[in-house]
This record gives C-alpha cells, structure tokens and sequence, in this order.
C-alpha cells in the first residue's frame, strides 16, 4: 500500500475545491507527523490569500474519515496522522507484485569483452542491471534481458592469428585466455609481420573463412562459460539466452548505412562516414561527429548500437530501452539515440534512457586497483569475499549491496572492513536483521501464533509506518532506476525493527500482544527477504 499516494488522492479534492482547479497535495514523509502537505503555500500565494485562511477550507473541505486526522501548523503546513486502526489492518497486509501488463522494456547490462576476464569495471553493469531487472519485473513490466557482449572486432584478428601461429588453437581448451590475449598484444605491438596477418584475419573472420570461425566460436564459448561462472556466483539472473554479442549486427549493418544515408544523414569526413547531431560540440566548437563507417570501411561501435536501436525497436517491439553502462559513455548513447531518432528508429513511442553510474574506488579515493596498477579480476575480487565472509552469502551480499546502496550516479569506495560490518548500512546487517527473526520464531518452536496487530507503543506503530513504505520504495527505484532507494529503505525498516525489538519483548508478552507482535516480526521478516531478493541478495537462516 502506499500511504502516500492513498493520502494525496483523498486530498485532492478538498485542494481542488478551495483552488477551482487540480492541485497536487504534495504529500510527503514528515518528522512533524506521519505525513505532510506543503501545498497550501503555493496554493496561498497564487490565490492572494492569507496561507493560514486556505488551509482551514482545505481542512474543512477533506474527507480523510477512516484514514487519518488533519491538522494546520506553522503559516500553512498540513499534518497528517494516520489512524492506528487503519494502519493496523494495512500493516498485517503483505504487497504482491503488480499484475503483467505495464511497458516491454529491453534491459542491456554486464557486457563483458569476449577473451578477456571479468574485472571490476563489469561489476556496477552487472550488479545495478539485474536489481533493475528484478524491480521492473515485480512493477508488472515485461523485462527482456540483453548480455551485449564485445566479441568481434579487431582485437579478435589478433587472437586468432596468434592461436593460429603459435598452435594453441589445435588443442580442445584454449587455455588462460587472458594470458592468450596479453601476448598476442606484446606481438602485435612488436612485429609488423604479425601486424600485417592480424588484420588480414580479421578480413578473413569477417568474409566467413572457416578456420578463422571456428576459433572465433571457441573463444566466444569459452569466454561464455566464465562469465557465466561469474553469475552463479553473484546470483544474477543472466542466462546464455540472453547474450547477444555484436557480432549478432554484423549482417545489419550495411541496411544501417543505406538508411541513413537515403535519409541525408551521413557525412564524409577524412574519408570517413559521420552523422552529426545538433546540440553536440567538440572542445573547440566544431560540430562532433557520430563515426558510423571508418576511413578502411570497418564499422564501430556507433553502427552496431545504432542496429541494436533499430533492432530493439523493430524487431524485440520495445517500449523503452534501457543501457546500464558507466558515465563515461553519456555522450556516446545521448548522440546514437539522437541519431536513431533522426533516422525514424527511436519514434516519439518509444524512449530509450542511459542508465550511468559513477566508478568503484579503492580507500585511497582512486579507481580500484591492483598494486601493480592492473584492474581487480571480478573472480579474485570474488574469492576475496569468500574468503573474508563468514559464508558466500554474506560475502556476497557485502559486495552487492555497497553498491546498490550507493546512488549509481556516484563514485563509491570498496572497503571491506566497513562492506562486511554486520553494524550501520551494509548488506550482512541486513542479512542479521532477518536471522533474528527466524531465530525468534525458531525459539518459540511450535507456539508461534499470528494475531490481530495491534499497536499500543510508539515501536510498534513506528514499525508498521516503516512496513507500508515498502511499495513506495519499490516504484521510486523502479521508475527513478535508482536502487539504493529500496537499499535504504531496507535500512530504515531493519532499524525500525531493532527499536521494536528492544522495546516491545515479543516472546516475553503472551496472549493477543504477543500474537500481534509476532505478525509485526514476520511481515518484517516477510518485507525484508523480498526487498533483498528484488536487490539480488540472498538470505542465509542463520549468522
């Protein structure tokens, strides 16, 4: 239930009385009371009226009977206090996930590089998408989980030619492929011989030469295969299903080019074919071109997430496209969607948003990394954790929810001394709040019954406020694509609980008080484990 939103609509017609027009109550969690209305300010001021006068007709002209008191404070403030019996009854209800019809929404995270380990840089993508993934979902939206992995390109000339040359190619595995790809880059950057047969292979890959196929498939299953390892262990919800690497654009290509062009939107540069957006400036001025075709007639990775646009659009029957990828790439995303729009792809039905966010920093405030200045590995990183951790779930669960918990827009520091305190706002208090519930229920064996709630302390009406901000919580990180706002309500709700807990003995009191404390402890329980499992967090019985 939001309280909220259930507040507002009942007001809205006593503002819209008094104003002769709509108004929005502009309800709002307040320190004052249960909720707040700062409308009556504005409303005052367009009005010419006194603030103090409009809100007695506002207040006069509300119907909130059987959901809350009104009053006025200050110069025009409305207090709203929220009737125990009402929210009693609402507390002993549990949310359930909004019914299937709401937009189709392709969702494109993780995108690892094919023949290269995961590091930490894929860890944000992955972990933000899939919470995103999952909150959509129980909002009633239909989720199309796309993988779109790096696996063609140049680099992969380089690979092949270096398997084909040194013969690890012939063997079943093709071994450390992060080994593979380090060396054939000391090669290609010291032997032009080398140079020269790496780019003619990836001639040959692109033309369909089977030899250079085959190997390129290997190297694609291989690295499949460890990124999926990497998703087991993270509990993320991406299947082999969903990878669509771009090799997957290549064949649309060329459709790409020929469509803009028709439309007028290309143009030569230094060889090269550019559209250029209005709006979008280089450092000095000049117009800042969207590179579509190179100068040697190769495609980047504009054309191929131009062709994901169109694809997604034509073909998946998208509503709304979503990119969860770094900061970095804003402008990048802000130009191909103004050009896919140009272009007629991206029509006025159809939005497409870049989902940023911000880098991890290691405790000296710098992009984490290892001494020796590489990248973290994602699966060192996730040992580490094991290992630290008193289980893999709440080593885990310490890594996901310092980021979720984060505003994705922002750098964040990994420090695992504060990520694993089972204390303060991190995932393994979570992870306790809910053990000692169950412990608790596990104690009382078999005399565990539910009752009637009730709420006779200020804890226990404290605590049914914090459960019915739950489905408010949810639809802010939904539509906000914002997930630490579920992170720290989880948080406030955990603390919630800790008051009552301390305040309100639950299997000390007996009869109809300890029946309806247990209902407080379980839909507690109950909100907690779906609101970690939204965020992709498992819960262990015990810590």
């Amino acid at each position: 239930m939001n309280l909220e939103a259930l507040l507002a609509a009942r007001l809205a017609g006593a503002f819209g009385a008094v104003a002769g027009r709509p108004v929005d109550p502009a309800v709002r969690v307040s320190q004052h009371a249960d909720f707040q209305s700062n409308a009556v300010l504005a409303l005052a001021h367009a009005l010419r009226r006194p603030p103090s006068e409009v809100a007695a007709e506002v207040v006069a002209a509300a119907d909130l009977s059987g959901l809350a008191t009104i009053s006025v404070s200050g110069p025009g403030f409305l207090n709203l206090t929220v009737d125990d019996d009402f929210l009693a009854s609402a507390a002993a209800g549990f949310p359930e996930p909004q019914p299937a019809g709401g937009e189709r929404i392709v969702l494109d995270y993780s995108g690892p590089n094919v023949a290269k380990e995961m590091h930490v840089g894929n860890l944000r993508s992955t972990i933000i998408g899939d919470a995103l993934a999952r909150i959509l979902e129980w909002q009633g939206h239909e989720v199309v989980r796309v993988n779109h992995l790096g696996d063609w390109g140049t680099q992969f000339g380089m690979l092949i030619e270096y398997l084909v040359d040194t013969g690890e190619g012939s063997g079943h595995s093709l071994g450390d492929l992060t080994r593979l790809y380090r060396e054939a880059r000391v090669r290609f950057d010291s032997d032009e011989d080398f140079q020269r047969r790496a780019r003619l292979r990836v001639v040959a890959l692109q033309s369909g030469d089977p030899r250079s196929r085959e190997l390129w498939r290997r190297l694609v299953a291989q690295s499949e295969e460890a990124f999926m390892d990497a998703y087991h262990r993270l509990g993320v919800t991406l299947q082999p299903d969903d990878f669509v690497g771009e090799s997957f654009y290549q064949d649309q290509l060329a459709s790409v080019l020929d469509e803009l062009r028709a439309k007028g939107l290309l143009v030569q540069s230094d060889g090269a074919l550019c559209a250029f957006p209005p709006g979008f400036a280089g450092r000095e001025g000049d117009p800042l071109p969207l590179l579509v075709r190179k100068s040697d007639g190769g495609f980047g990775y504009a054309a191929t997430d131009l062709a994901a646009v169109r694809y997604r659009v034509r073909e998946l029957k998208a509503d709304r496209l979503l990119y969860v990828v770094g900061t970095p790439q804003s402008t990048h995303f802000a130009m191909v969607f103004a050009v896919a729009r140009m272009a007629g792809w991206l029509t006025p039905e159809v939005a497409a948003e870049h989902v940023d966010f911000g880098s991890v920093l290691g405790t000296d405030g710098r992009m984490l990394r290892t001494r020796a200045g590489d990248s973290v590995k994602l699966s060192g990183l996730l040992d580490e954790a094991d290992a630290r951790a008193s289980s893999q779930a709440v080593g885990m669960a310490a890594v996901k929810y310092a980021d979720l918990s984060s505003d994705r827009r922002s750098d964040y520091v990994f420090d695992w001394d504060r990520m694993l305190a089972t204390t303060g706002n991190t995932g393994p208090y979570l992870q306790y709040a809910y053990a000692r519930i169950r412990s608790m229920f596990f104690r009382a064996g078999t005399d565990v019954v539910f009752g009637p709630v009730s709420l006779g302390e200020p804890a226990e009406r404290a605590l049914a406020l914090a459960l019915l901000g739950f489905e408010p919580a949810v639809q802010a990180a939904g539509d906000r694509r914002e997930p630490h706002r579920l992170a720290a309500y989880l948080h406030d709700l955990a603390v919630a609980f800790s008051v009552f807990y301390e305040r309100c003995p639950v299997l000390r009191s007996d009869g109809a008080t300890r029946a309806s404390r247990l209902a407080l402890a379980d839909r507690t329980a109950r909100t907690l484990e779906q609101g970690l499992t939204l965020l992709g967090i498992e819960l262990p019985d015990e810590m």
